[in-house]
C-alpha cells in the first residue's frame, strides 16, 4: 500500500498543536518533556496511538486528511496525554482517572475516549453473514478464514454459528 502524502501545511499544524500542548504541560508541571516522535503510520479505524516506551505518537494519515483541524484539536492532545500520564504515573489504565485528569486539568481539553470521525474511508470491505437474530459484517480476513475452514464465528447475542448470507442471482 502506497503511503499517503500529508501536505506540509497540515504537518505544520500537527506540530504546532503538539508543541503548544506540550508547552501547557511543561508550564503546569514546571519541567520540560522531550518532544515525541510523530509518524503517520496508524492504520485501521484508530485515529492515533501513543507508544509509551518509544515516546512516539502514530497518526492515521487518512483520517487526518479527511478531518484536518478537528483531528488535530482532538487527537494530538488525546495521544500526548497518554505519554504524559505514562511519564508522571507509570503504566495505568489507558483512559483511567489519571488520563481524564491530564486531559481536563493540565491540557484543558474535553476527555473523550473515542473520536466521531466518518470511518468509511478506512473501514475494510466486509462480507454479510447471518445468525438467528441479526446480520453481521465479517472482515475480509475473517471471511477468508471461514472459507478455508480455519475458523467459525458465533453470534455473541444468540450463540448461533454465523453463516454466509446467500445472495440472490440477478440482483
Amino acid at each position: 500500500m502506497k503511503p499517503l502524502r500529508i501536505p506540509i501545511a497540515l504537518q505544520q499544524g500537527v506540530m504546532q498543536c503538539l508543541r503548544a500542548t506540550l508547552a501547557q504541560a511543561e508550564a503546569y508541571f514546571d519541567c520540560t518533556f522531550p518532544e515525541p516522535t510523530l509518524t503517520y503510520q496508524q492504520r485501521g479505524t484508530s485515529a492515533g496511538t501513543a507508544w509509551l516506551e518509544q515516546w512516539e505518537i502514530r497518526l492515521n494519515p487518512q483520517l487526518l486528511l479527511e478531518n484536518q483541524q478537528t483531528f488535530i484539536n482532538e487527537v494530538i492532545p488525546h495521544e500526548l496525554a497518554h505519554l504524559l500520564v505514562f511519564r508522571q504515573f507509570g503504566r495505568v489504565a489507558p483512559h483511567g482517572w489519571e488520563w481524564r485528569w491530564m486531559m481536563s486539568h493540565v491540557l484543558q481539553t474535553p476527555a473523550r475516549r473515542t473520536h466521531e470521525f466518518d470511518l468509511t474511508v478506512v473501514r475494510p470491505n466486509t462480507f454479510p453473514y447471518r445468525c438467528g437474530c441479526q446480520q453481521h459484517a465479517l472482515t475480509v480476513r475473517r471471511h477468508n478464514r471461514v472459507l478455508r475452514g480455519e475458523a467459525q464465528y458465533r453470534c455473541r447475542r444468540c450463540g448461533d454459528l454465523l453463516q454466509p448470507e446467500t445472495t440472490t442471482a440477478g440482483r
